[in-house]
């Protein structure tokens, strides 16, 4: 089958995201919306101006305009409206489950209170599982490249919500940052009953993954591509079987990797690594799941049994319970038979 001949069933593939910054799907066109509504002046004066803009070398340049569009957010209504849009994304591409990753403190930092922030977001995933049959968590991240104490307080902000909240993460720029520096704020987050995820292994050495497993007792590593380079770690991912949330396109995109080519999604799958595709920050790294993974099998000449595999990962990485999980993979396993051949 051809790689366009493909697309459908990729699109159509039962499956769940768990790395995808909400703040990340920021399409142009509803920033520039938000914008105009909340009278906050932006250094570029037209859409297509904005989006020329989206040429990153590393992470830290991505950041500077991620930052600057996040500004545009103020209110209840502006988050609800920024989750609803990619929600509406992931229902045409037959996402069941997302796991969604907010930034509060690019908010807070801002002036802009932490329940105004939470309360548009959570409303948005509580309308969509009647409207679209997507289930949701959250996942609350710290940046990194701010300080312990400020993540600290970060999480106290989150406790009156914590039934809302699933997970603690970290992200932002990743080098110079190790885990090591976030060891207290995650044994609290641990204590009040969070979940833990890092990112790392992205820009940081094969370290900073071993970090987050043993310092931060992370239960996913976010990106982790970096963990070819040592073998012992290698081994101990696939033993415990920890979930990998790769995300090609960003990784080309903040060029971690010179090409779609280059990339080691493959290997990693080849060598049974719990791999899963993702998003990452789609507004600004040129597509959602579909395309990322339709780019990916056309460069790395995935197979169906590879799409499958990343899709039921997808299921089995997630945080839900058994039960959901297997429920999706058996809704999985009935696209297939019906796809067969």
């Amino acid at each position: 089958m051809t790689a366009h001949g493909l697309e459908p069933f990729i699109r159509d593939l039962p499956k769940a995201e768990l790395h995808v910054h909400i703040e990340g799907t920021l399409e142009p066109e509803l920033l520039y919306e938000l914008a105009r509504r909340n009278r906050v002046p932006l250094r570029f004066r037209t859409v297509e101006a904005l989006r020329a803009a989206y040429q990153f070398h590393n992470l830290q340049s991505f950041l500077d305009i991620y930052y600057e569009g996040t500004r545009a957010l103020l209110s209840e209504q502006d988050f609800f409206e920024l989750t609803w849009a990619y929600l509406e994304r992931a229902a045409q591409q037959n996402i069941r489950h997302a796991e969604i990753f907010f930034d509060p403190q690019a908010h807070t930092e801002r002036g802009v209170p932490f329940n105004t922030v939470i309360r548009g977001i959570h409303r948005a995933l509580e309308e969509a599982i009647p409207r679209f049959g997507i289930s949701s968590k959250l996942i609350m991240c710290f940046l990194r490249h701010l300080s312990a104490d400020a993540a600290m307080r970060t999480l106290e902000a989150s406790l009156p919500f914590k039934d809302w909240i699933a997970a603690v993460g970290l992200d932002s720029s990743e080098l110079g940052h190790p885990p090591e520096k976030f060891v207290e704020v995650f044994a609290r987050a641990r204590a009040a009953g969070y979940l833990t995820v890092a990112h790392a292994g992205e820009e940081g050495p094969p370290d900073y993954i071993w970090k987050a497993l043993d310092l931060l007792k992370a239960l996913r590593i976010d990106h982790g591509v970096r963990c070819l380079e040592d073998p012992a770690l290698v081994q101990r991912l696939v033993r415990e079987r920890i979930p990998l949330t790769v995300c090609p396109l960003s990784n080309v995109k903040l060029c971690v990797f010179k090409s779609l080519e280059d990339h080691n999604l493959k290997t990693l799958l080849d060598l049974g690594l719990c791999v899963t595709v993702n998003s990452d920050d789609p507004a600004y790294f040129g597509g959602y799941i579909t395309e990322n993974l339709l780019a990916s099998q056309q460069a790395l000449g995935l197979t169906r049994h590879d799409i499958y595999t990343l899709a039921r990962n997808s299921f089995e990485a997630s945080f839900l319970s058994i039960d959901k999980q297997q429920r999706l993979i058996d809704e999985l396993d009935r696209f297939m038979d019906a796809h067969a051949g």
